[in-house]
């Protein structure tokens, strides 16, 4: 039997957690070069996220888990925060993160800022975004705009896990950047 989801505020900010919460900012410093670069597994349901979280557990590595493109306006940011806590709950040892792609949707932003998501992407006009960025600043969220790469897209793999696998060991697999 899988997991209690006991829903967004079992990561909220002023609440005490046994683990860094996936919905949080921490995978900011995952970005660069080599290495540590940061890596972008875009899911589109539970079984996607597990299949990423799984390989990340196999590879003992780190992953973040990112919406589609405008995922957010079109699914909801409650929707992608379930599929996050649940997988990550299921996944304790690995480090995650998650990034929710809100398109030109600034009240979708807003929404998954009161959610307790703490990395969003908004592709909107630069005004909204510079306003999204002063909201997001007061509650330690942070606003993206750049394209996120290296990203596997796991939309159309019919092996998601061997696909994740594949990405996260670095064997050389192609990944397909979506969004």
């Amino acid at each position: 039997m899988p997991p209690q989801h006991t829903g967004p505020a079992e990561f909220a900010a002023d609440s005490p957690s046994p683990r860094p919460s996936p919905r949080g900012g921490e995978g900011e410093e995952l970005r660069g070069e080599g290495e540590g670069r940061e890596r972008f597994v875009v899911i589109h349901s539970l079984e996607h996220a597990r299949a990423a979280l799984a390989a990340a557990e196999a590879a003992g590595t780190s992953v973040t888990l990112a919406s589609a493109e405008a995922a957010g306006g079109y699914a909801g940011p409650g929707w992608f925060t379930a599929i996050v806590d649940i997988a990550a709950a299921e996944f304790p040892g690995v480090v995650t993160t998650c990034v929710l792609d809100c398109g030109e949707e600034a009240g979708t932003v807003l929404a998954a800022l009161r959610l307790g998501l703490r990395r969003v992407r908004f592709t909107g006009p630069a005004a909204a975004a510079a306003r999204l960025n002063e909201i997001a600043a007061e509650i330690g969220a942070v606003i993206e705009r750049d394209a996120l790469e290296p990203a596997l897209d796991l939309c159309d793999e019919t092996d998601p896990a061997a696909a994740c696998r594949a990405f996260l060991a670095g064997a050389g697999f192609a990944a397909r950047p979506r969004i």
